[in-house]
């Protein structure tokens, strides 16, 4: 009896967080809460509009529907539609993207760290793939044609490169109304403030010169 009492504040809490392990976003507690554009308080999420003055406007927008800007180093743009950028999706634990690549243009290497992403190619062909977690980093990559899905688990670093020829264009659905975007080179390179080059030098074995030739690179992109 003694060691199942000692065991007990392990036991609640495996029981507290192991549901938390498979759930998105947090369930709604009502239909909708459309956001307001300039919240007075910071919340998980955002404060509600007076469903008084929600109108149905609140529940479209046109936020994927141009194409965005690919020519930069990198031939690529995403646009987010998430709650931040379409208010009717507050709450409601999805969100979505548009990605436009041109002709060989590349989604570099990032992750979500709130949502599991599905990719619906529509025009093009892309190598797209995913690292897992693993000690091994297992690649699971693969060319995909347009009307394929690909699917990248939750917090696992992926890409999408197009190989042409011509533009590609693919829209993702997440899990999430705001899924969080990090990308690796620019997370280590580029943050704000900066990380020791000491760090970088010695977690990626570059020199000191290559460093500083990576900072001014990638801050361009």
């Amino acid at each position: 009896m003694a060691s199942l009492w000692s065991m007990l504040p392990t036991l609640v809490l495996i029981a507290i967080l192991q549901p938390q392990g498979s759930l998105a976003d947090a369930d709604t507690l009502q239909d909708f809460c459309v956001k307001i554009p300039t919240p007075a308080v910071h919340v998980n999420g955002f404060q509600c509009k007076d469903p008084a003055q929600v109108e149905a406007s609140d529940f479209t927008s046109t936020v994927l529907k141009n194409p965005g800007n690919t020519s930069n180093g990198l031939g690529a743009a995403v646009t987010p539609a998430n709650a931040l950028t379409f208010p009717g999706l507050n709450t409601q634990g999805m969100s979505a993207a548009r990605i436009d690549l041109a002709n060989g243009g590349l989604n570099p290497p990032h992750f979500h760290p709130r949502a599991t992403e599905l990719l619906y190619l529509a025009q093009g062909t892309l190598l797209v793939g995913f690292v897992t977690s693993t000690s091994e980093n297992q690649l699971y990559a693969l060319k995909i044609n347009a009307g394929e899905l690909f699917v990248f688990p939750k917090g696992l670093v992926h890409f999408q490169l197009n190989l042409g020829p011509g533009p590609a264009l693919a829209f993702s659905s997440f899990n999430s109304q705001n899924a969080g975007t990090s990308q690796a080179a620019k997370a280590l390179f580029v943050s704000n403030p900066i990380i020791n080059d000491v760090v970088l030098e010695k977690a990626l074995q570059l020199s000191a010169a290559e460093v500083q030739r990576l900072r001014a690179l990638i801050s361009k992109i």
